[in-house]
């Protein structure tokens, strides 16, 4: 398939002119604010040299500071994989590059280190599935130059059957992510069933491991991803490092996951995944993830918070959750056939079948997460490194009812608990208040909203203490809860939350 776009055309006639190198790319695979990846195509020449600096000198190899030769090499679907990993670079700077060999020079490119504190705010975009159609596919690349993101997640299944020739047009593909500047956007990449085995990301984006199971943290402890293996085993190694690192990095202030399979698929004819449901969901749970990002479907689903639960009322095994739940968004569509949705939940908060990416920004108080149509990239404007969390002109964001254009998670705790719980506080009724050892509840719903669940969240927003109810009198013995301030909440079968504060004295 053709191409007609004459910016393309140029671009790629540049580097032609400029090296025998090509289908670059930058990866990460350590620390995003000091380290980054260099990779490319080496078509002919010896000794490639990367030679970097954060002040711009074009294509004068001489006058660049700093230098790095080839880590790895290796000759993988019809290309020679090259790759140079820098180090030691200084946080949330930008750093122009070249690759000149023994005959040859590239042209100059340029990335951005993440910030290496947490009151710096990030952008993402995220999603997967990019397969065999190259018009969407090329659209929705050409919205990561235009949006100039922290870095780009990409949740597999990148081509049709994992051949050398698809290879090389995905790659093709993939310099349409290259700003007009020269800007690249580092990728970061989980495994899809496409791609038959690890070997086929390993050798092409050099991630920290050939098992395909890594994280990465941005801004100091702001924001940890975690890009996990689908087509291995979830349960055994996979998942005893999941849940060790999630202990390990539980200060860190907000988590998300990115794999391949869905969970819990919105399209009737792919089953649900229980290996992924019975191993990752109550690690997900249990240590605070706030999203994940899935993939394979083809189809656009945002889910509602939700939680494991079997209790009355549940739907596949989830409920509604608005405070201990995760958020599941995605489903793929970076270019992948589309498929019709014909298999909403209760939890579901949107879903259709279009063309899309997830548009992430992460700061210290909230996630906001957009879904952006891509078919129009070529109106949508470009934006710059200062104006990079604006709405650039044209940008189609899926809006399928008024204000639903944003989801918000939000990350503030008062007394009365996360700020996204929804209070009623004529339901639940406390005494005494302040308590000291026996605390009393009446709870005045309907009958058909039982069974509940109480909750006790102290004020850091830890929650401390969970129970399900059938009855609407109960007796907590609150004796291990140390002096302070509390909030109970009471959440019924249809997710809804109602909210009182609770002193606890002694």
């Amino acid at each position: 398939m053709i191409i007609n776009n004459f910016f393309f055309i140029l671009f790629l006639f540049s580097f032609s002119i400029y090296a025998n190198t090509d289908k670059y790319r930058c990866t990460l695979r350590d620390n995003p604010a000091t380290s980054i990846v260099i990779g490319w195509n080496q078509i002919s020449g010896n000794n490639p040299i990367v030679y970097y600096d954060i002040i711009d000198h074009g294509t004068n190899s001489s006058s660049y500071s700093y230098s790095k030769g080839v880590d790895r090499s290796i000759y993988t679907k019809g290309m020679n994989n090259t790759f140079s990993r820098l180090s030691g670079l200084l946080p949330n700077t930008v750093y122009y590059f070249i690759i000149e060999d023994n005959n040859s020079t590239s042209q100059r490119f340029s990335f951005k280190t993440a910030p290496d504190v947490p009151t710096e705010r990030l952008s993402f975009i995220a999603g997967g599935d990019s397969r065999n159609n190259r018009i969407p596919r090329v659209n929705a690349n050409k919205l990561v130059a235009k949006t100039r993101p922290n870095a780009v997640i990409f949740g597999g299944d990148m081509t049709d059957i994992d051949i050398d020739w698809q290879w090389q047009d995905w790659f093709d593909d993939w310099q349409y992510t290259i700003a007009n500047d020269g800007r690249m956007t580092p990728i970061i990449v989980a495994r899809g069933n496409h791609e038959y085995n690890n070997e086929s990301i390993y050798d092409l984006f050099d991630t920290p491991n050939s098992d395909i199971y890594y994280a990465l943290t941005f801004g100091g402890n702001l924001y940890r991803t975690y890009i996990l293996n689908s087509n291995i085993a979830v349960n055994g190694s996979q998942k005893m490092w999941l849940e060790n690192d999630l202990i390990s990095n539980k200060k860190t202030l907000w988590k998300s996951a990115h794999y391949h399979h869905t969970m819990l698929p919105h399209v009737s004819y792919k089953p649900e995944n229980t290996n992924l449901i019975v191993n990752w969901a109550p690690l997900f749970e249990q240590h605070g993830l706030d999203f994940a990002v899935e993939c394979d479907i083809h189809a656009v689903k945002n889910t509602h918070p939700i939680h494991t639960n079997k209790m009355i009322g549940n739907q596949e095994g989830f409920i509604r959750d608005d405070v201990n739940g995760v958020v599941y968004i995605g489903e793929g569509c970076w270019g992948a056939p589309l498929r019709p949705v014909d298999d909403n939940k209760f939890w579901t908060r949107h879903s259709g079948s279009f063309n899309q990416i997830k548009w992430i920004f992460i700061d210290q108080s909230k996630i906001e997460i957009r879904t952006i149509k891509t078919d129009n990239a070529d109106i949508v404007g470009s934006l710059k490194d200062k104006n990079r969390f604006t709405m650039p002109l044209n940008i189609n964001i899926w809006t399928p009812a008024p204000n639903e254009d944003i989801i918000t998670i939000y990350k503030t705790f008062s007394t009365n608990g996360p700020s996204i719980i929804k209070s009623d506080e004529n339901k639940l009724y406390l005494y005494p208040n302040p308590v000291g050892e026996n605390l009393h509840l009446e709870i005045d719903i309907l009958p058909n909203l039982y069974p509940i669940r109480i909750e006790i969240w102290d004020y850091s927003g830890k929650n401390i203490f969970s129970n399900i109810y059938t009855k609407s009198k109960i007796d907590i013995d609150v004796k291990f809860l140390p002096i302070g301030f509390y909030s109970v909440n009471m959440i019924d079968i249809t997710g809804k939350i109602y909210s009182k504060n609770l002193i606890v004295l002694k």
